[in-house]
């Protein structure tokens, strides 16, 4: 008690370290008053409620308080036995507050503030201190990394070139497979990139949102998540068109097909990315963040993009031809086809 020190300000070292089965001493919240305290004899988690009000017998306001059924026959048994002594209510070895028993208590006790009372302020900061001061709280550092500005620029600009090369290389092969087929899913790519970058302003400007080294490698991999939607969708054109339809024809039916193979692969992306979200902390919450965004954004893009820019294409006599459209392959493959039915026909015939 001689070297506590209750000026304002002042930080006591038993802060976290008491033991509630030894004597304590204390200063009370406003540093006015010390207190030696004997050992602990009702736990916090005892009190069941605790409640600021109007006091009706006189001016001011009171704290009401209720213990669970274990805390109503400890704190009956010490009010009984303590009548005209002062009983202290601490929270992290500080007097919250020292009320006078003025007798035995069997059940919900009341807290005024002597003859003045409690003010509004005063009852209502009491009350929450009873009444959740007990809660087991505790706080643990998931994550902490520092970056340097220099090392922060830097690895942005390593993951904006992986991002490129990524971007380029799926353009080359586009170009090379599908010819027409895959400038318009470049033109697609191009267009679902402003979508996100758009969406990436309004998402910084409505909730601070920041692109992190994290929410970059999810837009890298979305790159391939949305290739692949393109992907099946030409692919199933191809076998339309080997079947003998044309490519008007073929693109209907290729688009009703490819499409419910298109929606559960996004599907499942999204539910991944909805999962990780909601499970991890940190970068990886950016990652999954911007994975999720981006599936969604694909399904706009594909439905609303790519697929009219193929119908129309499809409609289009120069645009149709097979050196162009790159679908010369898969008719030559029909061609070949109905040749041998047409010959196996003849045979049978000749037989």
């Amino acid at each position: 008690m001689a070297t506590l020190d209750c000026a304002p300000g002042a930080v006591d070292p038993l802060v976290g370290n008491d033991d509630p089965k030894l004597p304590l001493a204390a200063c009370d919240q406003d540093g006015v008053e010390m207190f030696i305290l004997g050992p602990s004899f009702l736990e916090g988690t005892e009190i069941s409620n605790a409640t600021a009000s109007l006091d009706p017998q006189g001016v001011g306001y009171l704290v009401s308080v209720s213990f669970h059924p274990k805390g109503v026959e400890i704190w009956s048994k010490y009010t009984a036995s303590h009548v005209q002594e002062r009983a202290a209510f601490v929270l992290d070895t500080e007097v919250v507050s020292a009320p006078t028993i003025q007798g035995a208590i069997n059940g919900d006790t009341q807290i005024t503030g002597g003859e003045g009372g409690f003010s509004q302020s005063e009852a209502g900061k009491l009350a929450n201190v009873l009444k959740y001061g007990s809660l087991p709280l505790s706080f643990e550092s998931s994550e902490a990394e520092t970056v340097s500005a220099t090392l922060g620029l830097a690895s942005l600009k390593a993951g904006l070139i992986a991002g490129g090369i990524g971007l380029a290389l799926v353009f080359v092969y586009c170009l090379f497979y599908y010819r027409l087929l895959g400038l318009l899913t470049i033109l697609s790519l191009a267009l679902s990139g402003a979508i996100v970058y758009a969406v990436l302003i309004l998402l910084g400007r409505w909730i601070g949102f920041t692109l992190d080294l994290a929410g970059i490698a999810g837009f890298i991999i979305a790159i391939g998540i949305t290739a692949d939607s393109f992907v099946i969708f030409f692919e199933r054109l191809k076998d339309e068109i080997r079947d003998g339809r044309t490519f008007r024809s073929s693109v209907p039916r290729a688009w009703v097909r490819a499409r419910r193979t298109i929606l559960s692969a996004d599907a499942v992306s999204f539910l991944a990315a909805a999962v990780l979200y909601m499970l991890a902390v940190g970068q990886v919450k950016g990652f999954a963040f911007t994975l999720g965004m981006s599936t969604v954004l694909d399904l706009i893009v594909v439905f609303l993009v790519t697929h009219p820019l193929v119908s129309l294409a499809s409609r289009s006599k120069f645009l149709s031809n097979p050196k162009l459209s790159g679908l010369g392959g898969a008719q030559r493959t029909a061609t070949i086809q109905r040749q041998a039915r047409v010959g196996a026909a003849q045979a049978v015939k000749e037989v």
